[in-house]
């Protein structure tokens, strides 16, 4: 039983001692694939899951952008349109950085590329039904 005791304090013991050096390897690592995920272009693409998530999430919002303005009636209404819209791809933005930083990869937010956003000019296109 004292024998047991012994065994288990110094494996206690050089566990406690190793969880320092093994937590710094684990942010050290961290850091680096931050930094090289962060740069890598292969975060936005079509292969990463994320990524389509976003541009559907993106694509979808200006769809609805432009049916809620073609149904506009006064002011109001496309200010709510614009509303909702930069409501929705906030929310889009931010579900794609919690889904990558899950995975362990931070991406600041000016970082994510405005791809498939619809422009106040291009919103200004679309005809609005004024009474």
């Amino acid at each position: 039983m004292k024998k047991t005791m012994i065994v288990f304090a110094a494996a206690g013991a050089a566990l406690f001692a190793g969880a320092p050096a093994m937590a710094q390897s684990a942010v050290s690592t961290s850091a680096s694939s931050h930094t090289e995920a962060t740069l890598s272009p292969m975060v936005f693409t079509d292969d990463n899951s994320h990524w389509l998530d976003y541009k559907t999430d993106v694509s979808e919002a200006g769809r609805e952008l432009r049916s809620d303005l073609r149904r506009a009636n006064d002011a109001d209404d496309r200010i709510d349109a614009y509303a909702e819209y930069e409501r929705e791809i906030a929310d889009a933005r931010h579900d794609f950085r919690k889904e990558m930083a899950e995975r362990g990869v931070i991406i600041p937010e000016d970082a994510i590329p405005p791809e498939g956003t619809v422009t106040v000019e291009e919103a200004m296109i679309v005809p609005a039904i004024d009474d």
